[in-house]
């Protein structure tokens, strides 16, 4: 193999924990490519704007964030490599690394950030109505449901963030909750007070997804305390009930996971195969959020540089 093809540290996701580490890896004058499908950011740009992100008073974009991320690390000398993963083989010192477009590659040290993904709601009509009114990214699709009544089902900082987003350009907004209060944040929840066109249905589930000409027309609920069934009108429904890690790759590999799935390391991202570690969401722990992908990152990368030196 040629150097192209050939690395000290291999990346596996472009989000904010694969570019840092990718960052970090090659400051540390490690060879470091990274791997990614589609674009930066990972699920950090299924957000408009983040709020939450150190070092920015009035907020960041997302996207803005992603890019300047990404170019950070392309300054540094990170090789961006626009292919997705198909498997990996990690029985040997030097790991495998096989791509869609049948590239093959080798790497020292492997970091898997692949992350997490939306997890559905596994209710009828959801799957044949994706992409048809359906949705898992109020910020990527919104615009399609400018001026319509929509709903978004779940309770946490996404849900009620895409309430609040989707009330600046819908009609209607109904934020449907299985709980009788939001997980959410004090600082999303106080920004619904005095909505007069968000509307809030607690203690309630989704049943099912009503279609018309081939689109989301309704959806069908149920009073979780009082077993009363109901419709909301809705020309689209956005899911924001929480993420499932994107293990595919890892699954045969001999990597540990967690009973979630998730990938189990310890703080530096090392993992029970020895030259792989772990960082961001597909990593087991309690917080998974832009700024804890950030210190995985550069965890991780520290771990693999000294695994590397070591070895």
């Amino acid at each position: 193999m040629d150097d192209a093809t050939r690395f000290d540290i291999a990346v596996i996701g472009q989000g904010p924990a694969g570019m840092t580490s990718a960052l970090y890896a090659a400051r540390a004058g490690l060879s470091t490519a990274v791997f990614e499908r589609m674009g930066p950011g990972g699920q950090m740009t299924d957000t408009e704007h983040l709020d939450n992100y150190p070092g920015f008073a009035e907020g960041v974009s997302a996207f803005d964030l992603a890019f300047a991320m990404s170019a950070q690390a392309a300054r540094f000398g990170v090789v961006a490599i626009t292919d997705e993963v198909t498997s990996v083989d990690f029985q040997a010192p030097l790991k495998v690394i096989r791509t869609a477009s049948g590239g093959v590659y080798t790497a020292r040290a492997v970091i898997l950030a692949m992350g997490a993904e939306p997890r559905p709601l596994g209710v009828p009509g959801e799957s044949e109505l994706a992409g048809r009114g359906v949705s898992y990214c109020a910020t990527c699709d919104g615009g399609f449901f400018r001026g319509k009544e929509v709903a978004v089902v779940g309770g946490g900082n996404t849900a009620v963030g895409d309430a609040l987003y989707l009330s600046r350009i819908c009609s209607r907004v109904h934020l449907i909750h299985r709980r009788d209060a939001f997980r959410a944040d004090a600082v999303y929840t106080r920004a619904l007070e005095g909505l007069s066109n968000v509307e809030l249905h607690f203690d309630t589930v989704v049943e099912a997804v009503r279609s018309e000409g081939g689109v989301v027309s309704a959806i069908d609920v149920k009073n979780t305390l009082t077993d009363e069934k109901g419709v909301v009108d809705a020309a689209a429904l956005f899911v924001a009930v929480g993420t499932v890690p994107k293990n595919a790759l890892v699954r045969d590999a001999g990597i540990d996971l967690d009973q979630a799935g998730y990938v189990v390391a310890d703080e530096t991202g090392a993992t029970n195969v020895p030259g792989v570690f772990v960082a961001g969401d597909l990593r087991t722990k309690p917080l998974r959020q832009v700024s804890t992908a950030v210190g995985d990152g550069a965890n991780a990368a520290h771990a693999a540089f000294e695994y590397i030196s070591l070895s």
